[in-house]
């Protein structure tokens, strides 16, 4: 089943004056680069259909459809997105969870107004500063979490490739700092950038025997 207004439409029964908002990530398994979260309030009745007919899981369109509907979205007039981010220095020293959570958090402020209820991807609930209702794989059953999920996405992947051409070597343009065979051989060969996320164990493992922290941030 493509994802659908369920669980927005849930939530306006019991309070029809609910804004409702969904939340999600992209970014937390890779070893470099930032965690990026979105927040994304659709008007169902407004929203054209055919952006809608199209939302889903962003992990299962391509790079170009994905690219497609974030401009769609950023277009259309009736949707409302806020993106937040967590930097490396806020993954190793809060964990990769509790700096998504702060990511999501940002999301939610940047949309620049009160939300009633966060529809959030996953099992664990963010403190947000609204009700929050959580929905595994959400991605792919609520079209407010879907759209979250492509904003997310482009704007990472944008960064991620940006980031690649400062950093050449590490296929970051392609992989988007996940820990493909080419990133981990390069990460050995040329050392990590200040954008590693050094409390990952693949990082960890890769770095011993290297120069300091101090030097290899240089990199």
């Amino acid at each position: 089943m493509p994802p659908s207004f369920k669980f927005e439409r849930a939530v306006l029964k019991r309070s029809p004056d609910a804004v409702v908002a969904g939340v999600d990530e992209a970014g937390r398994g890779p070893l470099a680069g930032p965690v990026v979260a979105a927040a994304v309030i659709l008007d169902y009745k407004k929203t054209p259909k055919e952006l809608l007919l199209g939302l889903d899981d962003s992990k299962k369109l391509s790079p170009a459809r994905r690219e497609e509907l974030y401009g769609l979205l950023c277009a259309c007039g009736t949707a409302v997105t806020g993106v937040g981010q967590a930097d490396v220095h806020e993954i190793d020293s809060f964990n990769i969870l509790n700096a998504t959570f702060r990511a999501m958090a940002r999301a939610v402020a940047a949309l620049g107004r009160s939300v009633t209820v966060a529809l959030v991807d996953g099992n664990r609930a963010p403190p947000l500063s609204c009700a929050v209702e959580t929905i595994v794989e959400g991605d792919g059953k609520s079209l407010s979490i879907a759209a979250a999920s492509v904003i997310a996405k482009v704007t990472r992947d944008r960064l991620m490739r940006s980031l690649a051409a400062q950093h050449p070597g590490y296929g970051w343009e392609t992989n988007m700092g996940y820990g493909t065979a080419e990133h981990c051989e390069a990460l050995v060969r040329l050392g990590a950038t200040r954008h590693h996320r050094r409390s990952f164990a693949p990082v960890r493992e890769r770095l011993v025997g290297k120069p300091p922290a101090s030097q290899i941030d240089l990199v």
